[in-house]
């Protein structure tokens, strides 16, 4: 058989798998020979020190040495040595069931070009008793696949499902850089955020064969990388909503302030104008990185562009923005400048603090918020060249 009449590679990661690597490789070799699907096996080895590579060979793989350590590493390394039109990935430590290879491929058959598993029963799969930590199976897996769902419209249930398939041609357009854990997380963002055509099919879960060591999987680490990930995916999250959120409190400090509004027993005076100051000042850096950080989205592929975006960047520019940073910066010299010669007038003596404090702290707020504004300017014009 040619490279070029085989219709399905599957890949497995590996790394000191002996106990379960012949179980998952004569499964795979079973469905997908008793379905007619012309097939090979691609085992990335990832710097095992048992026998797991002449296992490989020896039931029919070909092994991909990969030197540099990481889930999405090996992933990355056995698909770009693979043949296959289609790729199927699974795990070695026999969790995933190998017999329901052919379901994969009968989706992929129909036009998808991702398809998913799913062990949760949310979409209709199954996780037997023992299989999955409690807290994996009701906290972080629901919870990832829920932001999954709702930052980035991804129509599946259970993120986390290392048993997929796609077709070569599409992973090769997703541009994957992960190379951990999270890495099965990052196709199915970059796979949502391109409208793929992506489909869930139910699976079971079954308990980790392995015997000699723990799962790989960590869980506060992965967990960590995985919320990181979805995070640094999605900046309206992370910086948009936090950012306008602090700004509106900064705002109201200040109608409270000068609009003489009492709260109870509480003046806000002073005080309140200087945390206020800070706190939308917080605000403001936040909502600027999310621009920054949506351009740099776009030109990674993480983010699909849209209209907003487009209309910002086409009234937004360095002149724009440099004009409206003088424009603060020179308000905030003028203010500072009033309260000197207040300063002065009272022979640089004491002051009536309450008074001078609502002239020098509005001044010093718009002083560092027109120099942050040309800076920002400089930058994000700087990263969104790429653009024009």
């Amino acid at each position: 058989m040619s490279n070029s009449d085989i219709e399905v590679s599957v890949v497995i990661p590996c790394l000191n798998e002996a106990d379960t690597l012949e179980t998952c490789l004569q499964k795979a070799h079973r469905s997908l020979s008793e379905a007619g699907i012309q097939y090979e096996i691609v085992v990335a080895d990832n710097g095992s020190t048992d026998a797991s590579p002449q296992i490989a060979r020896s039931n029919g793989a070909r092994v991909v040495a990969v030197s540099r350590r990481g889930y999405g590493s090996a992933l990355m390394s056995g698909i770009e040595a693979s043949h296959g039109r289609y790729i199927i990935m699974g795990d070695a430590d026999d969790s995933y069931d190998f017999l329901e290879c052919p379901k994969f491929v009968k989706e992929l058959r129909k036009g998808n070009e991702l398809v998913q598993g799913c062990r949760l029963p949310s979409g209709g799969g199954t996780v037997l008793p023992g299989a999955m930590p409690w807290s994996h199976r009701w906290i972080g897996n629901p919870l990832f696949s829920f932001l999954a769902r709702h930052w980035f419209s991804a129509p599946i249930h259970d993120i986390y499902c290392g048993l997929r398939a796609f077709t070569k041609e599409f992973y090769q357009q997703l541009g994957l850089r992960c190379m951990g854990m999270e890495f099965a997380t990052e196709m199915i963002v970059k796979a949502s955020i391109r409208e793929a055509r992506i489909s869930e099919i139910p699976i079971s879960l079954h308990p980790d064969g392995r015997k000699a060591h723990a799962p790989h999987l960590k869980t506060i680490r992965d967990g960590w990388r995985t919320l990181r990930l979805l995070l640094m995916c999605s900046p309206h999250w992370l910086f948009v909503i936090p950012g306008l959120a602090l700004m509106l409190a900064g705002a109201l400090g200040y109608v409270l302030v000068f609009g003489g509004i009492r709260i109870g027993p509480a003046t806000p005076d002073a005080h309140t104008l200087l945390f206020s100051s800070a706190i939308f000042l917080c605000g403001y850096l936040s909502a600027s990185f999310s621009f920054i950080m949506k351009t740099f989205a776009l030109r990674e592929g993480w983010q699909k562009d849209s209209r907003l975006m487009g209309r910002l960047y086409e009234w937004f520019n360095l002149e724009r923005g440099l004009l409206a940073g003088l424009a603060c910066t020179f308000a905030g010299l003028a203010l500072m400048a009033w309260a000197i010669f207040r300063w002065a007038q009272a022979d640089f003596g004491e002051l009536d603090y309450r008074s001078t404090m609502r002239i020098a702290i509005p001044g010093a707020t718009l002083l560092t918020l027109g120099v942050q504004t040309c800076f920002f300017s400089f930058f994000s014009s700087s990263v969104g060249m790429w653009r024009k």
